[in-house]
């Protein structure tokens, strides 16, 4: 399903280079995939609908089945990326009282390009008034080889909702990661509630290293805006397999953060589950802080 683009009107969306997300950059290398995917979510009054789906490149969308007023959408690989050279773009935007949630159904995986230059793999968030947003991606895997940059760029309203989660592997089993460099951007009502980066793998200084993840290869976060997500003190979250995470309060909230290392992808999402179920207050008991 793909229906025509927003009018010539409407403010072109930005990539990483400041470009028009999916336009090609004047010195751009000629290898990789250039795409940009569109997922547009309005209310009607009585439930969400979708006006506009918009496949592209690697990106295929999916409405799925759900119960209640939400829409939920998957997104479907429909080839290998990002590789080098690629310049990958989703935009979702969830309208005044719209309530989306959309996921992936298989995890990322990053390779080796054609080229040496970095992939990019943009993902701009739009949450309006009284509108709420889940973006659950399955991980990211950095393979051995690949070089990728990805942000996340996120516009909420004063009265928005958003759940974010971002897990990222660092490897796959018995290889070293490839480069990876990662950055959140978060505005509330037009004001900075978190800009954060993150760089992983060969020739990063001290990323493996005591002060950063201490030779775990598994890195996620949570990120929670909302009335809900209102709680003054931080709390720290184990694992006996090695994997701890941090639920913190976000100055200029309701917001909170949750940031974990973990040896495995199943206890980085063990450790996320639970720090969500702490945020929403459903833990029967408050761990040691």
């Amino acid at each position: 399903m793909s229906p025509a683009a927003p009018p010539a009107s409407a403010p072109a969306a930005r990539g990483p280079g400041g470009l028009p997300c999916g336009a090609r950059e004047a010195a751009g290398h000629p290898d990789g995939v250039w795409a940009t995917a569109r997922i547009r979510a309005g209310h009607n009054g009585r439930v969400t609908t979708l006006p506009q789906l918009r496949s592209d490149g690697p990106f295929h969308l999916r409405r799925l089945r759900t119960g209640g007023n939400a829409a939920t959408v998957g997104i479907i690989g429909a080839m290998s990326a990002p590789l080098g050279g690629d310049r990958l773009c989703l935009e979702i935007s969830a309208e005044e009282r719209a309530e989306l949630e959309v996921t992936t159904a298989a995890a990322t995986l990053a390779l080796r390009g054609p080229t040496a230059t970095a992939a990019t793999y943009d993902v701009r968030l739009t949450v309006g008034e009284h509108a709420t947003l889940r973006w659950l991606p399955q991980p990211l895997i950095s393979a051995a080889g690949s070089n990728l940059r990805q942000t996340c760029t996120v516009e909420l309203a004063a009265t928005a909702r958003l759940v974010l989660r971002e897990e990222q592997l660092l490897g796959r089993a018995g290889e070293e990661p490839g480069r990876l460099v990662s950055r959140i951007l978060v505005r509330r009502a037009g004001r900075t509630l978190l800009d954060q980066r993150t760089a992983y793998g060969n020739p990063e200084p001290g990323w493996d290293g005591p002060a950063v993840l201490n030779g775990h290869r598994a890195v996620g976060q949570l990120l929670l805006v909302g009335p809900a997500a209102a709680r003054d003190e931080p709390v720290l979250l184990r694992r006996g397999e090695g994997g701890c995470a941090v639920l913190s309060p976000l100055a200029g909230g309701p917001a909170l953060l949750a940031t974990a290392v973990a040896p495995t992808s199943s206890v980085l999402r063990e450790l996320l589950d639970e720090a969500h179920a702490y945020a929403l207050g459903q833990h029967p008991e408050e761990p040691g802080v």
